[in-house]
C-alpha cells in the first residue's frame, strides 16, 4: 500500500506547529517494504527535501520540501496504526527515509520517539551529511541507522553528490559507533563513478572500523527512476551508464567481505 499525497505549497511545510508546538513535516509518501529498509516488514515514511543531488538518485521528486504535503505526527502515527499488527507479526518496524529525514530533525525525531514508545523497531535512513542535526534524543529512539556512504574519497563524494562533503558522514558514523547504535552501511555501485578499487577499499576500511556495523549492502546502480527525470523535465545524469556487471559486483562485495564484514 502506498500513500502519494498531492504537492503542497512551500509555505505549507514548516518544521514546527504554531508557537513552537508539535512539529509538522513535509511528507512525500509512505509505503511498505520487506527486508529492504530495515529488518522484516517495514512501514516507510518518505520525507520531502534533500540537500544532496546525487547523480544516481532515483527519486528527484523528493528533492524539494514543496513536493511533500504537510502532515502532523499524529497523522503519520494513525497511518502506522493501520499496519501495526502486521508489522509486529512480521518482525518489522517503522523506517523514516527521504529525501533526507535529517533535513526535518524535529519531525523525524518525534515520529521515531512515538513509534519507539509503542515498542516498534525504528530505523533512520540517511546519508549522514546532516548527522549533526540528529540530537541524542532522536538517536535514543532509533534502533538502527541505514547509513548511505556514497564514497570513500572526498573528491569522489563531491562528484557523486554535487553539493556534499564526506567528512560529516564519517563523523556521524563514528558517533553512532561510539554510542552503540547498530548500522547497516549502504554503498551504491555505479560503473565509472563509485567502482574504483581504492575508493571502495576506503569505504570498506571505514565500515570495518565501526564496531556496530551489522552488515554492508552493496547496491547495484539501476535506471528505474529515469522516467521521473523526464516527467520533471530534467536530464538524468547517468542515462548512458549501464548497471554493474556480475563480475564487478562480486569484486566490490568481495572487498568488503575480505575485511570480515557481512555483505548483502
Amino acid at each position: 500500500m502506498t500513500g502519494r499525497p498531492p504537492p503542497a505549497h512551500p509555505a505549507a511545510t514548516p518544521a514546527a506547529g504554531p508557537r513552537g508546538g508539535a512539529p509538522v513535516g513535509a511528507v512525500h509518501s509512505w509505503d511498505t517494504s520487506i527486508g529492504v529498509d530495515g529488518p522484516g516488514t517495514r512501514f516507510v515514511v518518505f520525507l520531502a527535501g534533500c540537500p544532496l543531488r546525487c547523480r544516481y538518485c532515483h527519486s528527484p521528486d523528493t528533492w524539494y520540501r514543496r513536493s511533500g504535503r504537510t502532515r502532523t505526527v499524529d497523522e503519520v502515527l494513525a497511518e502506522v496504526a493501520r499496519y501495526r499488527r502486521f508489522i509486529e507479526v512480521a518482525g518489522g518496524g517503522v523506517t523514516v527515509s527521504g529525501g533526507e529525514p535529517l533535513l526535518q530533525p524535529r519531525f523525524t525525531g518525534e515520529v521515531l520517539r512515538r513509534c519507539h514508545a509503542l515498542g516498534l523497531h525504528t530505523a533512520l535512513d540517511t546519508s549522514g551529511f546532516l548527522g549533526v542535526r540528529a540530537d541524542d534524543a532522536l538517536l535514543d529512539a532509533t534502533d538502527l541507522v541505514l547509513l548511505d556512504v556514497k564514497a570513500g574519497n572526498p573528491v569522489t563524494y563531491r562528484r557523486v553528490t554535487g553539493t556534499g562533503r564526506l567528512a560529516p558522514t564519517l563523523r556521524f558514523a563514528r558517533r553512532l559507533a561510539d554510542r552503540g547504535t547498530p548500522m547497516w552501511i549502504r554503498y551504491v555501485l555505479v560503473p565509472g563513478l563509485t567502482d574504483d578499487a581504492d575508493d571502495v577499499d576506503r569505504v570498506a576500511d571505514v565500515a570495518a572500523g565501526l564496531a556496530t556495523v551489522a552488515r554492508v549492502e552493496v547496491l547495484p546502480f539501476h535506471r528505474l527512476g529515469a522516467h521521473k527525470y523526464a516527467e520533471l523535465g530534467l536530464a538524468f545524469p547517468l542515462a548512458d551508464t549501464a548497471p554493474p556487471t556480475p563480475e564487478l559486483l562480486a569484486r566490490v562485495r568481495g572487498q568488503f567481505a575480505a575485511r570480515g564484514l557481512t555483505v548483502t
